[in-house]
């Protein structure tokens, strides 16, 4: 039993660790913005900048996305699973899970495929800065995985303990819209 807390303690520190990764990101396209900003104002040209911000971008949604679904930040239509019976609920949401596992390990294979024939190809972005594409592919790999690793976690989570991990913060879903 031991051994089980000391995985979910890792499964939970991976997922939030990401997370603040994928902050940070959101913090670096900030930081790039303002020193574009501040270039553009002194004259001078900080070449890539818009590369870079889009790689922080991909890097902070694909890391975001395993806390957010354990948060309850994704959307999920749930009418239909609150209007049916508990059994029925249970093998509904085995089969989502299943579907969206799968899919995303299918996702994890073919982006790993991408990134190594980017890394085998010396592929380089077409912007002014030249950056190896295989290393904010790699961000958006790992982001996959992650994703996956957290959907393969709920799944065995439905099927062996009956519910979802995924809490729902309703106080700050209400202030969405």
């Amino acid at each position: 039993m031991a051994v089980l807390r000391g995985l979910r303690r890792g499964l939970d520190f991976l997922y939030l660790s990401a997370g603040v990764l994928a902050a940070l990101s959101l913090i670096a396209i900030l930081g790039l913005i303002v020193v574009q900003m501040l270039a553009r104002w002194t004259g001078e040209v900080f070449p890539g900048a818009p590369d870079y911000a889009g790689y922080a971008m991909a890097a902070a949604s694909f890391l975001a996305f395993a806390n957010a679904l354990n948060r309850g930040s994704h959307i999920r239509v749930s009418i239909l699973l609150n209007a049916v019976p508990d059994g029925l609920r249970r093998w509904l949401e085995i089969w989502c899970f299943g579907v969206g596992t799968a899919v995303m390990w299918y996702f994890v294979w073919y982006a790993q495929r991408f990134v190594y024939w980017s890394w085998k190809f010396n592929d380089v972005s077409q912007g002014q800065d030249r950056t190896p594409l295989w290393i904010p592919q790699s961000v958006m790999l790992l982001g996959a995985v992650i994703l996956a690793i957290a959907l393969t976690d709920h799944l065995l989570h439905v099927i062996f303990k009956g519910n979802h991990r995924i809490e729902r913060d309703l106080a700050d879903q209400s202030h969405g819209e």
